[in-house]
């Protein structure tokens, strides 16, 4: 799942970075308003944690830019603003929720968890798929109640193709939303990945639809 995390304070961006990579998330980076504009809008994210207070460009007038322009990531409002005239207005220009600083890590990345489990169409934090279980608060993985040892990839790839149940995934969003930006990416690293997930999933779980990429069927 792949994060773009906008903040101008290089401190608190920096320990954004670090908690949600500790989480499995790949994050990118903007610290203007401008690049973090140009970036949602050219870049497919599965969430953006936006501050409002940006230079070169405000965070509301980023957000509404965004939704003008049909991004549909769920976004995060992080703000030092906390007046409930500040929340209604951010939540009318379409964000999906609002984090007032100094916030805790632990509840920035349950609002992630919820966010980007709301705009999968996914009501528990517990994903499914036949006797697959993923925990996503705990990032525990168990098949038929027995502990799934995964690497941070694996994971990775794992509920990203659970959020997106029955949507066949290109190797190319794989790539993009699974690696890290300046890991090694190319499509035989996305195709051996898949199949040392499929050799711990078993081979049925994960299809493939050739010429097109992989998929979990929404049946499974």
């Amino acid at each position: 799942m792949r994060i773009l995390v906008v903040e101008d304070e290089p401190r608190i961006a920096a320990d954004l970075r670090t908690g949600l990579e500790e989480a499995n998330y790949v994050v990118d980076e903007a610290g203007d308003g401008e690049a973090a504009w140009f970036r949602a809008g050219t870049e497919d994210y599965d969430a953006i944690v936006l501050d409002l207070g940006l230079p070169r460009l405000d965070g509301l007038t980023v957000l509404r830019r965004l939704r003008a322009e049909g991004v549909a990531a769920p976004v995060l409002i992080l703000t030092a603003r906390d007046g409930w005239r500040d929340k209604v207005e951010g939540i009318d220009a379409g964000a999906d929720d609002y984090l007032a600083k100094p916030f805790r890590m632990e509840e920035l990345l349950a609002r992630v968890r919820a966010i980007t489990r709301r705009a999968a169409g996914q009501a528990s934090p517990v994903l499914r798929a036949g006797p697959l279980e993923v925990d996503t608060r705990s990032r525990q993985a168990t098949v038929d109640g027995r502990a799934l040892p995964l690497s941070a990839l694996e994971y990775r790839l794992l509920c990203y193709l659970l959020h997106h149940r029955g949507r066949i995934l290109s190797q190319t969003d794989l790539l993009e939303h699974v690696y890290e930006g300046d890991s090694e990416r190319d499509i035989n690293a996305v195709e051996a990945l898949v199949a040392r997930l499929r050799r711990k999933l078993g081979a049925d779980l994960i299809e493939t639809r050739r010429g097109h990429g992989y998929l979990i069927p929404a049946g499974s």
